[in-house]
């Protein structure tokens, strides 16, 4: 009676405010002003044994050389070799680092087999909660703004999370493909 009625409440308050903090985020360029949550994600994402979003073939060593590292590929400036321009955002949510998206601004042919236009981490324990959707849905608004008309995404066959963000967010799947975890799904998105 009153317990199942008090818990259905308890549910839909939850999911109203899950709503309302979905819905409060936000795209933003690499910023000092975020400096402490974007260091625990780097602890977070180092403990699962995982980068996280980071593939360059040198990590930085503080926020500084990372900020001025993803400035220099949004503009095509000292691009490690098989590397294409590309705009980083962080995904914010009540003041604090939940994620990163890479939208690369073309594709080399090793990106049009794996890779795509678009590449997003969300912190571990953030994962699950409906981020992943969002940060895409943010993330193909702004693909949109540099001029993409259609993006390629892929993600490893085995990752179920990203195949259904993917999809979420009107993935069409074109192939299967060998990447170098196994088989990778490919997905196109008009924008």
């Amino acid at each position: 009676g009153n317990v199942s009625l008090y818990n259905k409440g308890l549910a839909k308050l939850y999911q109203i405010l899950h709503y309302c903090e979905i819905s409060s985020m936000y795209l933003i360029e690499p910023t000092k002003e975020y400096d402490k949550s974007w260091k625990e994600a780097m602890k977070e994402f180092g403990l699962e044994g995982t980068d996280g979003f980071w593939n360059y073939p040198e990590k930085p060593t503080s926020l500084d050389s990372y900020i001025q590292c993803t400035k220099s590929q949004a503009s095509g400036r000292n691009l490690p070799d098989g590397f294409v321009p590309a705009t980083t955002y962080w995904l914010i949510v009540k003041d604090k680092f939940v994620g990163h998206v890479n939208i690369r601004h073309a594709l080399n042919e090793k990106l049009k087999r794996v890779g795509g236009h678009i590449g997003y981490a969300i912190r571990p324990p953030r994962r699950t909660k409906g981020y992943g959707i969002k940060i895409l849905e943010l993330a193909l608004q702004k693909a949109k703004e540099l001029g993409l008309e259609r993006v390629l995404l892929t993600c490893d066959e085995s990752n179920t999370a990203s195949r259904k963000i993917i999809e979420e967010n009107g993935g069409k799947f074109e192939s299967s493909v060998l990447g170098k975890n196994g088989p990778a799904l490919r997905y196109w998105i008009e924008l």
